[in-house]
């Protein structure tokens, strides 16, 4: 289980070191082995443990990729996969087709959201909580799914 934001600065070959209590869970998991790609409909990167992964892998290629629109999904998501390992300091390399795709520069966020992680360049990051928080004020534009969820 993942969770929280986590501020992290990546140099400039495009290495980051795992916050130290996300490293554990990720070696248990999967050994160290995870699978990042491009989100779809952010600018931001997406980070799987390898067995979540290949559920979702799956999933995607069962798909019907007669449709046009699923075969680009297919292209994008499983085409920027890829494979990295946590190396014995606890870093991954990130290619530069996917730094470039999230805009990630020195300072960048991990964000923990259960089953995965997503990295963010820190100025996109802060936009969405932007958006978020704006979202949040506006209870037209907030689906019924969340409304029930009355702690929040």
């Amino acid at each position: 289980m993942f969770r929280g934001v986590h501020n992290i600065n990546m140099d400039a070959k495009g290495r980051m070191a795992m916050p130290t209590r996300l490293r554990e869970p990720l070696h248990a998991q999967c050994e160290g082995k995870i699978v990042v790609t491009i989100d779809n409909r952010s600018s931001c990167l997406v980070m799987f443990p390898l067995p979540e992964w290949e559920v979702l892998a799956a999933e995607i290629q069962a798909l019907p990729s007669i449709k046009p629109a699923v075969r680009r999904f297919q292209r994008l998501i499983l085409g920027y996969a890829t494979d990295l390992e946590l190396d014995g300091n606890g870093r991954i390399l990130l290619p530069p087709s996917l730094r470039e795709h999230a805009r990630l520069e020195k300072k960048v966020k991990l964000v923990g959201l259960g089953n995965k992680l997503e990295l963010w360049s820190e100025e996109l990051w802060m936009g969405e909580c932007d958006l978020a928080l704006k979202d949040a004020l506006s209870e037209e534009d907030i689906p019924d799914e969340l409304m029930s969820l009355t702690t929040f």
